[in-house]
This record gives C-alpha cells, sequence and structure tokens, in this order.
C-alpha cells in the first residue's frame, strides 16, 4: 500500500486517520505495520466498505478536501472491491537502530540461527549464502545477485527483505549492502561453519 508523502504527514499529525482502495484482494492486513518513510504506521481494520455510504467525515479522515473529491479518485479501479482501512498511529522504526547493532550476544546469534534454520528448511544454507554473496558483492543489482544463486529476481528481493527486517542487510540505490549487524552474523556465520 503506498502512501503520497502529505498523506504521511498527514497521518503523522493525527488529520488523516483512514484510506480507502479498491483491491481485488488486500494488500495490508489489520494488527500488521506498513513501514513508511515517517515510521510504522499501525493498520487498524480492513474491511470491505459501500461507495454509497461514505460520508463528508470519510473524506476528510483519509485526507480529501470533500466527499466528491474521494469519490472521483475511487473511479480508478472500479470494478474491485473497495475497503476502507483505519490507521491507529506510528511507530518508529527500529530497523535503523538494528543495522548499527553489531554485538551480537549469544541469544541474539542463536534466534539469528533459528530463524535461517528455519527458513532454510528446503534449502539448507540458502540464507546464509545471500549474506555472503552481499557481503562479496555490495552494490551489485539484485538481478546479477539472484542470477548468481539461480534464483528468480522476485523471489530474491523477497528472501533480502526478510533479512533486512532482522537488521542485516540495506538497500542501496543499486543493490544492498550488509550492515554492521549484517556483517557480525556473517562472521558468526563463518565461525559456525553454516
Amino acid at each position: 500500500m503506498l502512501l503520497k508523502q502529505a498523506i504521511l504527514e498527514g497521518i503523522k499529525r493525527g488529520d488523516i486517520t483512514l484510506a480507502f482502495r479498491r483491491w481485488q484482494r488486500p494488500t495490508v492486513k489489520a494488527g500488521t505495520g506498513l513501514r513508511t518513510a515517517i515510521g510504522v504506521i499501525r493498520i487498524g481494520v480492513v474491511e470491505v466498505a459501500d461507495e454509497g455510504t461514505l460520508t463528508e467525515a470519510d473524506a476528510h479522515a483519509a485526507g480529501y478536501d470533500s466527499l466528491g473529491a474521494l469519490t472521483a479518485d475511487l473511479r480508478e479501479g472500479s470494478g474491485r472491491t473497495l475497503y476502507r482501512i483505519t490507521f491507529e498511529g506510528i511507530e518508529a522504526d527500529n530497523r535503523p537502530a538494528l543495522r548499527e547493532a553489531a554485538d551480537l550476544s549469544d541469544a541474539d546469534w542463536h534466534a539469528l540461527a533459528a530463524r535461517f534454520a528455519k527458513w532454510d528448511s528446503t534449502a539448507p544454507g540458502y540464507f546464509p549464502s545471500i549474506l555472503r554473496l552481499i557481503g562479496q558483492n555490495p552494490e551489485v543489482a539484485a538481478a546479477t545477485l539472484a542470477d548468481r544463486l539461480g534464483v528468480e529476481k522476485p523471489k530474491f528481493k523477497q528472501d533480502v527483505r526478510k533479512l533486512k527486517e532482522l537488521g542485516l542487510t540495506e538497500s542501496l540505490d543499486i543493490g544492498y549492502r550488509l550492515s554492521r549487524r549484517g556483517s557480525a552474523a556473517l562472521e558468526k556465520l563463518r565461525e559456525h561453519r553454516l
């Protein structure tokens, strides 16, 4: 779910508490967080909405000047289901601080190793191989890295996002690099020969 900067600023101020989208199926789930430039927006209720019951108050809560402006925007994508999404506040994105946390405790390492083992159950060593590859090839395009691992680019990017959530990688304009935490995890992988 993409949100324009003006909408993000309205959410940050507390002026915008709703969004309406036409989707074949929702791209966000209730109770989850949506990472944005202003932090993690907490997603509240995601429910089917009836365009005929929308009000001026709904339009203003979604950042529109009027109900007419909202309904005009909703005409795009007609034929798909209309959803009402509520926002329940913003949390700080902990990934920047996590990326800098290079001192891995035993508990940190065991949690990472367990996560790798779970993810790698069908392809042992796959996620550590991504870390190694990025460590050896910073700023190399995702398509090139995916090709070197023998996987499709969309799958590779999805898997790198999993590592990013753990604070191990950083996205660049082209490609990726290991964070300080990622470099520490790679060193632990070498020590444990995983």
